[in-house]
């Protein structure tokens, strides 16, 4: 079949001729990523005996519009109450919930969901069209070049740990000490399980994610009338229509970081093990080091929002490509896809876009009609959502509690689940209360066992020699960028002091 314009633009008819599915799964998509807990995959699970039983064309056009909606969703209770509804989510956090308490939740929604439509849609665009170049990606991709990667995210702690620099070193090598909790990734020799068995495999994400971010901001909830200041309240109490509109604008204004930061996104989805969450913070801390003005980042800057929206969103489409091209699924979400394509005979690799190019392509097309379909939703979601920030938190601080320990036990189904995040619960709010940042916890906790794990796997590869990680002509590239990262932050400082020295002695 001649791969041409034609053929797109009769797929591209095609995807949207199946709105009746992708409709109901963007709406249900956003529902289920603002749950904390309720993951795309943990949803799809659920499904799977109906994508099982409809035609393999209608079932993946189903998944995958679910599967970029939860995305969007997630950045919802984020920006709202301090709760990211995913792992992606969390870097939203930083800037998002602090542009919420002062009362532009508007202005922050349209952030989150402009970065993460657009650089849904952007990166869905690049991969139909740079579907064989980005396979090769993961060919080169390996343990030293993710070492680094996972380090521009680590970095990251470094950036909270300049507020308060004791503190937020303690927070993030805390969070890395429980990173390191379960069986080694050598000899699966357990470690810190304190001999509980579903800790064998490492602290879950999930209950971790929910007992730091939702459970201690519920507990913090109770001691106050409401989530805003007293200035954010009364900007609320007065937003119109014109505010989402500005957010909008304002989106618009940093078209460029949408753009970028999706691609980000993007290749670090096409490196099978990668995420959303990985992809959230390295974009974060990028954005941040090449900007004009990081100290506002954490303070409620517009960047800060798209930035993590856009590279989670971006990822969508990257964990596709090595799924489609390889037959490797590059997340949990893609290994459920997987076996819905195994169970309905569809062949992986370079033969299913042989055999079937509109099974193939259609998937990427799908992703972009269903991202379409999200645009008409902006507006008036960032306009009615807001105004959850004006619920006075003596109800929503135990609407949120019942959610997330429900959320909690949902993806592995253990009781012990809902008992850890009361845990990290705890944890999270002594760390609010004494000044840490549950983030750099979050953050240790996420990209330690994987930077661990791909550091071993390194040396194995190396003999034991360290000098491995200095063996790739692409890792050593990625070194460098790392270290002017580090660098470029202290340097603009310097200069702009300078500036300033001299700007007074003139």
């Amino acid at each position: 079949m001649d791969i041409g314009f034609d053929f797109f633009a009769q797929l591209l008819g095609h995807s949207f001729s199946l709105w009746w599915v992708i409709l109901p799964a963007v709406l249900l998509g956003i529902v289920m990523g603002a749950i904390p807990g309720f993951a795309a995959h943990n949803t799809i699970i659920i499904l799977l005996p109906l994508t099982l039983v409809v035609d393999v064309e209608i079932g993946m056009t189903f998944m995958i519009a679910l599967y970029c909606a939860t995305h969007l969703g997630g950045g919802i209770p984020a920006i709202l109450v301090n709760i990211p509804g995913t792992g992606g989510a969390a870097a939203t956090t930083l800037d998002g919930h602090p542009m919420a308490q002062q009362g532009h939740a508007q202005q922050a929604l349209m952030l989150c969901f402009f970065a993460s439509v657009f650089g849904g849609l952007i990166t869905s665009i690049i991969t139909l069209f740079a579907m064989p170049y980005l396979a090769r990606v993961g060919y080169y991709m390996h343990s030293v070049e993710m070492v680094v990667v996972m380090l521009f995210g680590l970095t990251l702690i470094a950036v909270i740990a300049a507020q308060d620099t004791l503190k937020g070193l303690i927070a993030g090598f805390f969070g890395l000490i429980l990173g390191a909790m379960g069986a080694d990734h050598i000899y699966a020799a357990p470690r810190g399980t304190f001999g509980f068995l579903e800790l064998f495999d490492g602290v879950p994400l999930i209950p971790a994610l929910i007992g730091l971010f939702a459970l201690s901001e519920a507990f913090a909830m109770i001691e106050q009338e409401t989530i805003l200041s007293r200035a954010g309240q009364e900007r609320m109490q007065r937003a119109t229509w014109r505010d989402a509109f500005d957010g909008f604008l304002l989106a618009l204004k940093h078209w460029w970081e949408v753009i970028w930061t999706s691609i980000v996104g993007l290749v670090i989805g096409v490196t099978p093990g990668a995420g959303a969450s990985i992809a959230a913070f390295v974009a974060y801390q990028l954005s941040r080091v090449f900007s004009k003005s990081p100290e506002k980042y954490g303070t409620g800057h517009p960047a800060g929002v798209i930035a993590p929206e856009a590279a989670n969103n971006g990822v969508t489409s990257g964990t596709l490509v090595p799924l489609l091209a390889l037959g490797i699924p590059g997340g949990s979400t893609a290994a459920v896809m997987l076996i819905v394509l195994q169970y309905h005979g569809v062949p992986m690799g370079p033969r299913l876009f042989i055999e079937s190019p509109l099974l193939a392509y259609g998937i990427f097309m799908s992703m972009v009609v269903a991202y379409i379909f999200m645009i008409p939703t902006i507006l008036p979601m960032a306009r009615y959502m807001s105004r959850v920030t004006l619920v006075p938190t003596k109800y929503l601080a135990p609407l949120i509690t019942t959610f997330v320990i429900v959320g909690a036990f949902a993806p592995r189904e253990y009781l012990f689940d809902m008992w850890l995040a009361l845990a990290f619960g705890l944890i999270g709010y002594i760390a609010r209360k004494t000044g840490y940042h549950v983030a750099a916890i979050l953050i240790g906790v996420i990209l330690g066992p994987l930077v661990e794990q791909s550091y071993l796997r390194a040396l194995r590869i190396g003999g034991g020699d360290p000098l491995v990680l200095f063996s790739s002509t692409l890792g050593n590239v990625l070194w460098a960028l790392l270290v002017i990262s580090i660098a470029l932050p202290y340097f603009n400082a310097w200069r702009r002091r300078r500036h300033h020295r001299r700007t007074r002695a003139a």
